[in-house]
């Protein structure tokens, strides 16, 4: 199955979410044109990211909300499954959400359960499911958001039920490359699965950092990687042959021994 990793530039003070779906047509056309099955968008897609709490509550909507149709239809539309971000609104409550919608309009919601700083805990609650996944196409896909991925617990949970591609919108800004370049890497190989993890970019010293790519089990890029100064589209193909593999020459999840492990704390 071939993915699309679209790394959009930010622009401060764009009316994100018009803006986002003209935008994000586009996107989906280019990538259904490049064979993709699946096209990922970055954390807070539709709306941008570091809103502060009024702003985001302004912009936050339920899952089955007008941005839900609308990328249900670019979706049905352009035949590509589509993760994208946005807050999602559940009462009072606001969670930094990312929705996989497929070309039929079957959609998969998770809540991004790991809020990194205040900054996160002052406008977001935290989601309480760790393992979220859909089928799609002959892939098995997980979801995660941003610093979820930092913690190898996420990542084992999801290779131990069973997802073959895990995919992670974020928004990592500098001067933290490295967990794009080496973190993220090592938990494609230590749980022997696919990562697809997609940023943003943005200019300065605290900007977001670009670096988006799809990890193999083996820690390798495939089809590239985000390193640029503008708008990117990248290109990967996501084979099940190829996780098979790599467990059998490092068979981690066989070898494990989770009875002298005791309880994760």
């Amino acid at each position: 199955m071939r993915v699309a990793c679209w790394q959009p530039a930010w622009v401060p003070g764009r009316a994100h979410r018009d803006a986002f779906l003209a935008r994000l047509g586009a996107v989906a056309a280019d990538a259904a044109r490049g064979g993709a099955t699946l096209l990922i968008t970055p954390e807070m897609s539709a709306t941008g990211y570091h809103l502060g709490r009024a702003r985001t509550a302004e912009l936050a909507e339920p899952a089955g909300g007008p941005l839900a149709d609308a990328v249900g239809e670019i979706a049905a539309r352009t035949g590509v499954a589509i993760v994208y971000g946005w807050p999602e609104r559940d009462g009072a409550r606001i969670h930094n959400s990312v929705r996989l919608v497929d070309a039929a309009g079957t959609a998969t919601v998770y809540r991004k359960t790991h809020l990194y700083g205040e900054g996160d805990r002052a406008v977001f609650t935290a989601g309480d499911e760790l393992v979220v996944q859909a089928r799609l196409g002959p892939l098995t896909v997980g979801l995660l958001v941003c610093y979820d991925v930092e913690f190898p617990e996420a990542v084992r949970a999801h290779a131990l039920a069973g997802t073959e591609l895990l995919v992670v919108p974020t928004a990592l800004a500098r001067p933290w490359e490295v967990v794009a370049r080496t973190l993220v890497p090592a938990r494609a190989f230590e749980s022997q699965l696919f990562v697809a993890y997609v940023n943003w970019y943005s200019d300065g010293p605290d900007g977001y950092c670009g670096l988006s790519r799809v990890l193999a089990p083996d820690g390798t890029a495939r089809g590239g990687a985000g390193e640029g100064d503008t708008e990117t589209l990248l290109f990967a193909d996501v084979d099940p042959a190829v996780i098979l593999a790599a467990r059998q020459v490092t068979p981690y999840l066989v070898d494990r021994r989770p009875e002298l492990y005791g309880p994760v704390r």
